[in-house]
């Protein structure tokens, strides 16, 4: 059934991904359309009531229709082993969203971006450099270079969670079940993520009655501080605006600058702010503006 997030009304639009259900959510601007559209890509164990009710309202209210969804195996969506994070099947579902939003009859599935935050950024750049069917991409602060995360989170961190990874490898090989780690928690925890600030962050993005199932399966956090987005980079021929975050908590900023470097048409825009703060007033009214502004030139927007 259709729901009401702030004044314009979003609605269920799920989709399947290679045979698995993903839960999705569409909001479409009260002009006439076709409206362009992007594909709204979330963080790191993140899902649809974590934030993104704030992208949807405001890009549709600027002439951008939404499909914001929760990756397989997270939130409502469908998918086991529960919390199994892997970035390859995340492209799999962004790859399946771009096309569920081109199929919407109010949309024109010319005029399709993808907008990326945090690890989403990751999985925008990797689609996007895949894709000729992508008009414009946004990621802010994004993680893009896995090595860099690592660096950031500590060799100790890494040790910790050394036990937990060998046991879900032999928990996976005897078909036992999963280890689970927390994604964060606070600094010197087993967590994969565990600096100073992250936990309060990633609690910041979680409404009132809202629920973050703050847990990963353990061998995933080997894949993805192996994994990046820097050589990609150059094949992505959409304009890409890069958002990033010169105090940035999780990874070395430089990178994020790397990518839009490296990116055909791309550009950096800096904000001073961590990892979090990009997500809260009074910097997320500036950051919107300045991605609204991209969008509504390289999607055609037509107000």
């Amino acid at each position: 059934m259709p729901t009401t997030t702030g004044t314009i009304r979003t609605e269920r639009a799920d989709f399947r991904s290679r045979g698995v259900r993903c839960a999705a959510w569409l909001t479409l601007p009260e002009s006439a359309g076709p409206h362009p559209g992007v594909v709204l890509v979330h963080g790191l164990g993140a899902t649809h009531d974590m934030m993104l009710a704030q992208y949807e309202q405001h890009f549709a209210k600027a002439g951008i229709a939404t499909l914001a969804f929760d990756y397989r195996n997270t939130g409502e969506s469908e998918g086991e082993p529960r919390q199994h994070i892997s970035l390859k099947h995340q492209r799999h579902d962004v790859a399946a969203a771009l096309v569920r939003l081109k199929r919407c009859l109010h949309v024109d599935a010319a005029r399709v971006g993808l907008w990326g935050t945090s690890l989403g950024g990751m999985n925008v750049v990797r689609v996007a450099a895949g894709r000729d069917d992508v008009a414009a991409a946004v990621v802010q602060c994004p993680i893009v270079h896995g090595p860099s995360a690592a660096r950031r989170l500590g060799l100790a961190a890494s040790l910790r969670l050394t036990p937990a990874i060998i046991e879900d490898v032999l928990r996976a090989v005897t078909r036992r079940g999963r280890r689970h780690v927390p994604i964060v928690a606070p600094p010197a925890s087993l967590a994969m993520v565990s600096v100073a600030g992250a936990q309060a962050g990633w609690n910041s993005t979680v409404p009132p009655g809202g629920r973050f199932d703050n847990r990963i399966v353990a061998l995933d956090a080997v894949a993805m501080v192996a994994s990046s987005a820097l050589r990609h980079a150059r094949n992505v021929s959409a304009p890409l605006l890069v958002c990033v975050c010169d105090r940035e908590t999780l990874m070395d900023p430089r990178y994020a600058v790397l990518v839009a470097q490296r990116a055909p048409r791309g550009q950096a825009r800096h904000f001073d702010s961590d990892h979090f703060a990009i997500y809260h007033p009074p910097l997320v009214g500036r950051v919107l503006a300045v991605q609204t502004a991209f969008l509504q030139e390289h999607l055609d927007v037509r107000t």
